[in-house]
Protein backbone atom coordinates (compact mmCIF):
# COMPACT_ATOMS: atom_id res chain seq x y z
CA UNK A 1 0.00 0.00 0.00
CA UNK A 2 0.88 3.62 -0.75
CA UNK A 3 0.71 5.85 2.39
CA UNK A 4 1.34 9.67 2.05
CA UNK A 5 2.21 11.01 5.33
CA UNK A 6 1.52 15.35 5.88
CA UNK A 7 3.30 15.97 9.00
CA UNK A 8 7.12 14.63 10.93
CA UNK A 9 5.52 15.43 14.27
CA UNK A 10 5.82 12.81 16.93
CA UNK A 11 2.85 11.08 15.72
CA UNK A 12 3.16 11.78 11.57
CA UNK A 13 7.42 10.26 12.54
CA UNK A 14 6.09 7.08 14.57
CA UNK A 15 3.27 6.20 11.89
CA UNK A 16 5.69 6.92 8.82
CA UNK A 17 8.26 4.08 10.60
CA UNK A 18 5.53 1.70 11.99
CA UNK A 19 3.89 1.83 7.89
CA UNK A 20 7.02 1.54 6.34
CA UNK A 21 8.21 -1.48 8.60
CA UNK A 22 5.25 -3.30 7.82
CA UNK A 23 6.06 -3.49 4.13
CA UNK A 24 4.13 -0.10 2.98
CA UNK A 25 5.62 2.52 0.61
CA UNK A 26 5.33 5.55 2.94
CA UNK A 27 6.34 9.29 1.34
CA UNK A 28 6.50 12.17 4.09
CA UNK A 29 5.66 15.53 3.35
CA UNK A 30 6.78 17.77 6.08
CA UNK A 31 7.72 21.73 5.78
CA UNK A 32 10.54 22.28 8.16
CA UNK A 33 14.02 21.19 6.70
CA UNK A 34 15.52 20.96 9.77
CA UNK A 35 12.75 18.15 11.37
CA UNK A 36 13.22 16.18 7.97
CA UNK A 37 16.80 16.14 8.67
CA UNK A 38 16.15 14.39 12.07
CA UNK A 39 14.22 11.74 11.30
CA UNK A 40 15.80 8.28 11.72
CA UNK A 41 16.50 5.48 9.11
CA UNK A 42 15.14 8.54 6.48
CA UNK A 43 16.44 5.91 3.65
CA UNK A 44 13.45 3.37 4.33
CA UNK A 45 11.08 6.80 3.82
CA UNK A 46 10.84 8.94 1.08
CA UNK A 47 11.16 12.66 2.07
CA UNK A 48 9.70 16.13 0.75
CA UNK A 49 9.96 19.34 1.90
CA UNK A 50 7.08 21.55 1.37
CA UNK A 51 3.71 22.62 2.34
CA UNK A 52 0.65 19.86 2.29
CA UNK A 53 -1.55 22.68 2.07
CA UNK A 54 -0.50 23.59 -1.25
CA UNK A 55 -1.83 21.27 -4.18
CA UNK A 56 0.96 21.57 -6.11
CA UNK A 57 3.28 19.91 -3.20
CA UNK A 58 1.04 17.17 -2.56
CA UNK A 59 0.69 16.19 -6.29
CA UNK A 60 5.03 16.44 -6.51
CA UNK A 61 4.43 13.74 -3.18
CA UNK A 62 2.46 11.80 -5.30
CA UNK A 63 -0.62 12.06 -3.68
CA UNK A 64 -2.97 11.09 -6.72
CA UNK A 65 -1.17 7.50 -6.68
CA UNK A 66 -1.97 6.63 -3.18
CA UNK A 67 -4.78 4.31 -1.03
CA UNK A 68 -3.94 6.38 2.62
CA UNK A 69 -3.62 9.84 3.35
CA UNK A 70 -2.11 10.96 6.85
CA UNK A 71 -2.74 14.40 8.04
CA UNK A 72 -0.48 14.63 11.26
CA UNK A 73 0.43 18.47 11.92
CA UNK A 74 0.02 20.50 14.64
CA UNK A 75 -2.65 22.55 13.17
CA UNK A 76 -6.16 21.05 12.98
CA UNK A 77 -6.86 23.90 10.15
CA UNK A 78 -3.78 22.27 8.04
CA UNK A 79 -5.03 19.02 8.58
CA UNK A 80 -8.49 20.04 7.68
CA UNK A 81 -7.68 21.49 4.07
CA UNK A 82 -4.95 18.53 3.78
CA UNK A 83 -7.47 15.95 4.08
CA UNK A 84 -10.37 17.90 2.18
CA UNK A 85 -7.71 18.67 -0.82
CA UNK A 86 -6.62 14.79 -0.82
CA UNK A 87 -10.26 13.30 -0.85
CA UNK A 88 -11.88 16.38 -3.27
CA UNK A 89 -9.27 17.44 -5.64
CA UNK A 90 -7.41 14.34 -6.20
CA UNK A 91 -10.41 11.61 -4.91
CA UNK A 92 -7.48 10.11 -2.45
CA UNK A 93 -9.84 6.64 -1.24
CA UNK A 94 -8.71 6.85 2.46
CA UNK A 95 -7.82 9.81 4.59
CA UNK A 96 -7.04 10.04 8.51
CA UNK A 97 -6.35 13.34 10.28
CA UNK A 98 -4.61 14.32 13.55
CA UNK A 99 -7.54 16.21 15.84
CA UNK A 100 -5.47 18.64 18.24
CA UNK A 101 -8.04 20.17 19.81
CA UNK A 102 -10.44 18.30 21.38
CA UNK A 103 -13.13 21.48 20.84
CA UNK A 104 -12.25 20.81 16.89
CA UNK A 105 -13.56 17.15 16.68
CA UNK A 106 -16.69 18.12 15.57
CA UNK A 107 -15.54 19.41 12.35
CA UNK A 108 -13.52 16.25 11.39
CA UNK A 109 -15.83 14.05 9.31
CA UNK A 110 -16.40 13.71 5.98
CA UNK A 111 -17.99 17.27 5.21
CA UNK A 112 -13.90 18.02 5.51
CA UNK A 113 -12.31 14.79 3.59
CA UNK A 114 -11.74 13.13 7.02
CA UNK A 115 -12.66 9.43 6.98
CA UNK A 116 -10.85 8.44 10.41
CA UNK A 117 -10.51 11.30 12.75
CA UNK A 118 -7.31 10.57 15.35
CA UNK A 119 -7.18 11.88 18.77
CA UNK A 120 -3.53 13.87 19.30
CA UNK A 121 -2.81 10.99 22.10
CA UNK A 122 -4.47 8.28 19.49
CA UNK A 123 -2.94 4.74 19.52
CA UNK A 124 -0.77 3.83 16.44
CA UNK A 125 -2.64 0.50 16.87
CA UNK A 126 -5.99 1.12 15.10
CA UNK A 127 -3.43 3.25 12.93
CA UNK A 128 -2.21 -0.05 11.47
CA UNK A 129 -4.73 -2.22 11.08
CA UNK A 130 -6.27 0.60 9.12
CA UNK A 131 -3.30 0.26 6.63
CA UNK A 132 -3.16 -3.70 6.63
CA UNK A 133 -4.72 -5.60 4.22
CA UNK A 134 -7.58 -6.29 6.83
CA UNK A 135 -8.83 -2.53 6.32
CA UNK A 136 -12.17 -3.54 6.40
CA UNK A 137 -12.13 -4.77 9.76
CA UNK A 138 -11.21 -4.03 12.94
CA UNK A 139 -10.95 -5.21 16.49
CA UNK A 140 -11.83 -2.39 18.90
CA UNK A 141 -11.85 -3.54 22.05
CA UNK A 142 -11.15 -6.47 24.41
CA UNK A 143 -13.15 -7.08 27.26
CA UNK A 144 -11.30 -9.05 29.63
CA UNK A 145 -13.68 -9.81 32.17
CA UNK A 146 -16.09 -10.93 30.16
CA UNK A 147 -13.79 -12.94 27.69
CA UNK A 148 -15.18 -11.59 24.77
CA UNK A 149 -13.78 -9.45 21.76
CA UNK A 150 -15.90 -5.91 20.10
CA UNK A 151 -15.01 -6.31 16.40
CA UNK A 152 -16.11 -3.88 13.84
CA UNK A 153 -16.37 -5.14 9.83
CA UNK A 154 -17.92 -2.43 6.96
CA UNK A 155 -19.48 -3.69 4.52
CA UNK A 156 -19.18 -2.57 0.48
CA UNK A 157 -19.95 -3.43 -2.60
CA UNK A 158 -17.41 -5.81 -3.05
CA UNK A 159 -18.42 -7.81 0.50
CA UNK A 160 -19.67 -11.25 0.62
CA UNK A 161 -22.64 -10.24 3.34
CA UNK A 162 -24.10 -7.51 0.95
CA UNK A 163 -27.34 -8.44 -0.03
CA UNK A 164 -27.29 -11.11 2.37
CA UNK A 165 -29.48 -12.04 5.61
CA UNK A 166 -27.89 -11.82 8.76
CA UNK A 167 -29.01 -15.38 8.86
CA UNK A 168 -27.27 -16.07 5.89
CA UNK A 169 -24.35 -15.26 7.26
CA UNK A 170 -22.26 -18.44 9.34
CA UNK A 171 -21.08 -16.82 12.31
CA UNK A 172 -18.72 -18.46 14.77
CA UNK A 173 -19.81 -20.30 17.86
CA UNK A 174 -19.73 -17.63 20.59
CA UNK A 175 -20.83 -14.86 18.31
CA UNK A 176 -23.45 -12.02 17.72
CA UNK A 177 -24.09 -9.18 15.93
CA UNK A 178 -24.82 -6.91 18.47
CA UNK A 179 -25.60 -3.98 16.10
CA UNK A 180 -25.24 -2.48 12.49
CA UNK A 181 -24.84 1.32 12.27
CA UNK A 182 -25.47 2.61 8.59
CA UNK A 183 -25.78 6.47 8.04
CA UNK A 184 -24.80 7.06 11.58
CA UNK A 185 -27.61 5.56 12.66
CA UNK A 186 -27.33 2.03 15.02
CA UNK A 187 -30.24 -0.69 15.05
CA UNK A 188 -29.99 -4.20 16.89
CA UNK A 189 -30.51 -6.52 13.45
CA UNK A 190 -33.47 -8.97 13.37
CA UNK A 191 -32.32 -12.18 11.74
CA UNK A 192 -34.20 -11.44 8.27
CA UNK A 193 -31.81 -8.00 8.29
CA UNK A 194 -29.78 -7.90 4.89
CA UNK A 195 -26.92 -6.20 5.01
CA UNK A 196 -26.24 -3.10 2.68
CA UNK A 197 -23.12 -1.16 1.47
CA UNK A 198 -22.02 1.34 3.74
CA UNK A 199 -23.20 -0.67 6.79
CA UNK A 200 -20.74 -1.10 9.73
CA UNK A 201 -21.11 -4.24 11.68
CA UNK A 202 -20.69 -4.54 15.28
CA UNK A 203 -20.06 -8.60 16.25
CA UNK A 204 -19.11 -9.25 20.28
CA UNK A 205 -17.64 -12.64 19.99
CA UNK A 206 -16.17 -15.29 22.48
CA UNK A 207 -13.95 -17.13 20.39
CA UNK A 208 -13.40 -15.59 16.75
CA UNK A 209 -10.81 -12.61 15.99
CA UNK A 210 -10.46 -10.21 13.00
CA UNK A 211 -9.81 -12.82 10.69
CA UNK A 212 -12.66 -15.21 11.48
CA UNK A 213 -14.95 -11.94 11.27
CA UNK A 214 -13.33 -10.84 7.80
CA UNK A 215 -13.74 -14.43 6.35
CA UNK A 216 -17.27 -14.42 7.16
CA UNK A 217 -18.20 -11.09 6.20
CA UNK A 218 -15.57 -10.22 3.50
Amino acid sequence: MKVLVAGAGRLGEQAAHLLAATGHQVTVIERDRTRLAQLPDADVLRLVHGDACEPAVLEDAGVRNVDLLLATTGEDEDNLVIALLSKRQFTVSRTMARVNDPDNAWLFDARWGVDVALPAVASLVPLIEEASGATDTVGLLRLAAAGVTVIATHIDDHSAAAGRPLSGVDLPAGTVVAAVVHDARPVVPATDYRFRSGDTVLVVSATADEHDIRTRFQ
